[in-house]
């Protein structure tokens, strides 16, 4: 069965998709990409995503104008990945512009803002769009949705293995090994916190919006990163929550940037950027370290995906503090590391038209099994 899978996440960059055909096991499945394609946000949409996500307020008009705007948008990516409509479903995720993580007694909450009916009838096929809202009812984070599918699209090996989104944020997954006494462990999944969101938004201010990000992470690699500061930040609550564990840019974004800034000092910009992309990379090796501490569960590999792989700087940080785990890019193993999260929707939407429920309770906390996504017809 052909899926096409939509997904823009919270760097807001623009809209990537994915045509695939499924076959088999729905558990184990055959997969094979068809096609691929991106479409990049006018600058105008980017902006006004990322400012609404940093707390700006616009009136009725324009919240209703941003949502048709993204779901022509997400049509037009879709058309020009799968010009002929062979799709059977589309799976769309929408753009987030708000995620509340549950603390305590309250729940989490996460905002998505796509108009679905309108897409189906703008392609005519059917849409599974807002994956989120029913495992937050359940008591869930609603967060990392893409650690529930990563075990069928990368399958097991002989020991722990680790995939890694470095996205706006990073979230992990570990998934068990195919032999021994923890074959019968579960898939475990949570949001670590900030990838380049803080990096991208640092570039943009310390460059006044000449620069979007840091690529090949050239300024990073000419900077000294403040390794006692970064060592304080490390203890912060939310780094030493276990999982599960969710974030976003609310979290870790213009403000928390700022409050970084300042402890840091007068910096240059390149002293800043490796600052933050080794924080970045010593997140995830804390949340390694944690993990083999409190479940003494040791990765033999880390599979990286998302924008920061193109990060070099970020992949050699990551190679150095993950001591003895293999981290090499998902592209090796044949999913395209871009296109890794749009794959994800795809068979998430594949998953609902087939009935197919998942167990989301050591990813998100969700307290039953749950078929993910809202289907509907053109």
């Amino acid at each position: 069965m052909r899926v096409l899978g939509l997904m823009s996440g919270t760097s807001a960059d623009g809209i990537d998709a994915v045509l695939v055909e499924f076959k088999g096991d729905p558990s184990k499945p055959k997969w094979k990409i068809l096609n691929t394609g991106s479409y990049e946000y006018p600058s105008s949409i980017r902006e006004k995503i990322i400012q609404v996500g940093q707390g700006l307020k616009i009136n009725n008009k324009e919240w209703l104008e941003l949502a048709e705007e993204i779901t022509e948008l997400n049509a037009l990516a879709a058309r020009t990945c799968d010009p002929d409509s062979t799709a059977k479903v589309v799976g769309c995720h929408g753009q987030t512009l708000f995620h509340r993580s549950v603390k305590k007694n309250k729940r989490g909450g996460s905002l998505q803002i796509l108009l679905g009916p309108l897409l189906a009838n703008i392609l005519d096929q059917i849409v599974v769009y807002d994956f989120r809202s029913k495992d937050i009812a359940s008591g869930g984070h609603g967060a990392p949705l893409v650690a529930l599918a990563d075990e069928a699209l990368v399958g097991r090996l002989y020991g722990w293995r680790g995939v890694l989104n470095l996205g706006g944020i990073a979230n992990l997954t570990i998934i068990p090994p195919k032999t021994g006494i923890e074959r019968t462990s579960e898939c475990l999944g949570w949001d670590c916190g900030p990838a380049n969101s803080l990096i991208d938004l640092a570039i943009k201010e310390s460059t006044n919006s000449s620069l979007k990000f840091d690529l090949n992470g050239a300024l990073a690699f000419r900077g000294i990163p403040k390794l006692n500061i970064i060592e304080k930040w490390l203890k912060e609550p939310f780094f030493n929550l276990g999982p599960p564990r969710s974030t976003g840019r609310e979290q870790f974004g213009i403000q928390d940037l700022q409050k970084r800034k300042k402890e840091l000092g007068d910096l240059s910009k390149e002293d800043l950027l490796s600052t933050l992309t080794t924080f970045t990379a010593s997140i995830i090796s804390q949340d390694l370290d944690n993990l083999f501490r409190f479940r003494k569960i040791r990765l033999i590999e880390l599979l990286v995906a998302g924008g920061g792989t193109r990060n070099l700087f970020l992949m050699r940080q990551l190679q150095k503090q993950c001591c003895g785990v293999y981290v090499r890019p998902i592209n090796e193993i044949g999913i395209p590391s871009q296109f890794r999260e749009a794959l994800v929707f795809a068979t998430l939407s594949w998953w609902n038209f087939l009935g197919k429920k998942v167990n989301p309770k050591y990813i998100t906390g969700a307290n039953k099994p749950l078929v993910y996504g809202v289907r509907v017809d053109p």
